[in-house]
C-alpha cells in the first residue's frame, strides 16, 4: 500500500530517507509488560516509529517505556530490514546520540 502511494506521488517504491522518533504513552489497561520512563515520569509503553518525508509509516516497534529511544531505533532497523533496505539516511533528534548508536544504525541499514 505504501509503495503504491509513493509511486502515485512520483517517488520510488522504497524510501532512502527515514525520520525516526519515539513517544512514551501511559498505559491505562493491564499490559503484560510495561516500564517506567523516569525522564518523562510515564509508566506504560513506548512507540518507536520510522516514517518517510510524506509521513508514511515504514516501521514501528512498541516496547516497554524503559527502552531508550536509541535502543528502539536500533530494534526498528534490525527487525524491519526488508522494509528499510533502501534507506541510506536517518534523521533523528538529540535523544539519539553517540558514536555507538551511529555505528549500530550503520551496521543495521548496510
Amino acid at each position: 500500500m505504501i509503495e503504491t502511494y509513493r509511486e502515485q506521488d512520483g517517488r520510488k517504491k522504497q524510501t532512502s530517507f527515514c525520520i525516526v522518533d519515539a513517544q512514551s504513552v501511559k498505559n491505562t489497561w493491564t499490559a503484560s509488560e510495561k516500564g517506567y520512563d523516569a525522564g518523562k515520569k510515564v509508566s506504560g509503553i513506548k512507540r518507536h516509529i520510522a516514517v518517510d518525508t510524506n509521513g508514511l509509516i515504514h516501521a514501528i516497534e512498541v516496547t516497554t517505556v524503559n527502552i531508550t529511544d536509541r535502543e528502539g531505533a536500533i530494534q526498528i532497523c534490525e527487525r524491519h530490514t526488508e522494509t528499510l533496505d533502501k534507506v541510506t539516511n536517518i534523521l533523528c533528534d538529540g535523544g539519539y546520540t553517540g558514536p555507538s548508536f551511529a555505528q549500530s544504525i550503520k551496521e543495521a541499514i548496510d
